[in-house]
């Protein structure tokens, strides 16, 4: 009977163990979009990991250019070889070259270009560390826009994200006053647009954002002005669960809202395929109800309807 036993006892699936450990791996440590992170929000259709590897190489590539290579140091190439036999024999330092070793190789691989987590499908979140965001983006949209060479494939739009915040009402305003005063508080002033998306989120009004970043805008300086048609800046607001994601971006009509599929087309093609698909026109946008629009506004929003926009004249906000 006791031989019978371990035969009749069930044995586990091979995968049990492993799915269990899945299911408990530590979140957070770096590898998620969380607020006080700066990077770039790239979206794609459906092939993340495609979409990422693009990200790498394009980023990569321009950002050797403005930055130059990144420098990697190692610690351990810099020792002599005398340094390295006396480690060697002492334990304790030896323990402690191993350690410096490991932290070494993690600061290395965060160090210009990171991918975390986005909390959104088709999204990517890009940290990055040294550089400017904006500028570095900017710089690929201008060049592509200018030669026309395709450079990828499923990467859609990149956006630069110069700050982040907590996706709450005050978080946000106490955020954005002072996160703007490069671009709106006087002297500095600008024509602007606000164009707002929010993924995975629904305690947050389209509205009251809208209304409350606007009127922020305008208390930096009464000389900012809005401009649907040819805005100097753009204020893009991306809202992926509880972060906020804010940038101020410069020609962003001219650029194709960031788009890089569009941006290396000429005026023919967007001519004779004006109903190019892309991420904001397939997915489903939920617009609230506005006033009576004139036939200036009307016409406005067939020119960008996959995007939320804002005018604001002192309390006064139009959306389109």
């Amino acid at each position: 009977m006791a031989a019978a036993e371990p035969a009749a006892r069930k044995r586990r699936p091979k995968g049990h163990f492993a799915a269990a450990g899945r299911a408990k791996r530590p979140r957070g440590g770096g590898r998620q979009l969380e607020a006080g992170m700066r990077g770039i929000l790239i979206t794609c259709n459906m092939n993340e990991r495609k979409c990422v590897g693009e990200a790498y190489s394009l980023l990569g590539e321009y950002g050797d250019l403005l930055y130059g290579p990144e420098q990697f140091s190692d610690h351990e190439e810099r020792l002599s070889g005398s340094e390295r036999e006396e480690d060697e024999d002492d334990v304790e330092a030896a323990l402690k070259k191993e350690v410096g070793q490991i932290r070494t190789s993690t600061e290395q691989k965060l160090r210009r270009f990171q991918s975390v987590e986005s909390g959104a499908n088709n999204v990517v979140f890009i940290r990055t560390r040294g550089i400017e965001p904006e500028n570095l983006v900017h710089h690929i949209l201008k060049d592509m826009h200018a030669t026309k060479k395709k450079k990828t494939r499923v990467i859609l739009r990149m956006l630069p994200i110069s700050g982040t915040c907590k996706a709450f009402m005050e978080d946000m305003k106490k955020y954005a006053e002072t996160f703007f005063e490069p671009w709106f508080k006087a002297p500095n002033k600008g024509t602007f647009q606000i164009v707002y998306k929010a993924r995975n989120n629904s305690h947050m009004s389209r509205e009251e954002v809208i209304k409350e970043l606007a009127g922020i805008v305008g208390s930096l300086n009464p000389e900012n002005k809005v401009d649907l048609n040819n805005p100097q800046y753009t204020i893009v607001v991306e809202i992926i669960k509880n972060v906020c994601c804010l940038s101020v971006v410069r020609d962003y009509i001219l650029f194709r809202k960031y788009n890089l599929q569009e941006v290396v087309k000429s005026n023919k093609d967007i001519q004779q395929n004006p109903s190019t698909l892309t991420e904001d026109q397939s997915s489903k946008v939920v617009k609230p109800e506005t006033e009576e629009k004139s036939s200036e506004e009307v016409k406005q929003e067939n020119e960008n309807h996959s995007e939320t926009e804002a005018e604001s004249k002192g309390n006064d906000v139009l959306t389109v």
